[in-house]
């Protein structure tokens, strides 16, 4: 049995409707934390009065979780697409520039979404919750661009040790995530003035290349004492 275009395709009215759920949530989440806000409370907030809105569009709280991350992720692949692209015409590529290309993209995303934005307090707990964290990582590494870049990326003395290996990937993963979410929060309390938000998010994304590549070298220094 076929499904018609006009009952497979939601209407506007429910696009606009699930995208005020989630960014409700987003905000709910960030500023509540996961165990303090219900589905129900999101609903409301979200101005449904159906109270099984949220089931509607996402049948449980972490499939609506899960939309947040990968709507997110979807507009961090966007600004690291042509940044891949110009390496990958480059042919060598430094480790400065293969970092640069990691965590940039996440910064023009900040920027992006302007202040205030929850972004970033949401995907800080989402990384260290256990029913999400592996969702949450996976988002971001298999975006299209992103697996692309891992192509690129120059060898380290940290790879031939898969543990240590690991251990440096959650390093980046943590600091980028959660120096994000802080800068966020500051901007958002009103510690750091709206009017440098784009100003602070670029020396936000300077510093943290410099501190992942300081990071880089020091563990290359430990693999091979």
């Amino acid at each position: 049995m076929q499904v018609s275009a006009a009952v497979a395709t939601p209407s506007p009215r429910s696009m606009r409707a699930r995208d005020k759920l989630m960014h409700t949530a987003e905000r709910l989440y960030a500023e509540h934390g996961f165990a303090n806000v219900s589905i129900r409370m999101i609903g409301e907030a979200a101005g449904q009065r159906n109270k099984s809105a949220v089931q509607y569009h996402f049948s449980t709280r972490d499939e609506l979780i899960q939309a947040i991350l990968a709507r997110h992720a979807a507009a961090i692949d966007e600004h690291r697409i042509p940044m891949v692209a110009a390496l990958e015409a480059s042919g060598e590529v430094s480790l400065r520039e293969w970092i640069t290309c990691v965590i940039a993209p996440h910064i023009e995303h900040h920027i992006e979404l302007g202040t205030p934005s929850w972004y970033g307090r949401f995907l800080a707990q989402a990384v260290v919750e256990p029913s999400l964290r592996d969702h949450a990582v996976q988002a971001s590494l298999q975006t299209p661009s992103f697996r692309r870049l891992d192509k690129l990326r120059p060898p380290r003395g940290q790879d031939r040790d898969p543990d240590l290996s690991a251990q440096y990937g959650a390093m980046i993963r943590l600091l980028i995530v959660h120096m994000c979410a802080e800068l966020e929060g500051d901007l958002a309390g009103g510690r750091v003035a709206s009017a440098d938000a784009e100003q602070s998010w670029r020396r936000l994304g300077e510093h943290l290349v410099t501190a992942v590549c300081g990071l880089s070298a020091a563990l290359l220094e430990s693999a091979h004492p």
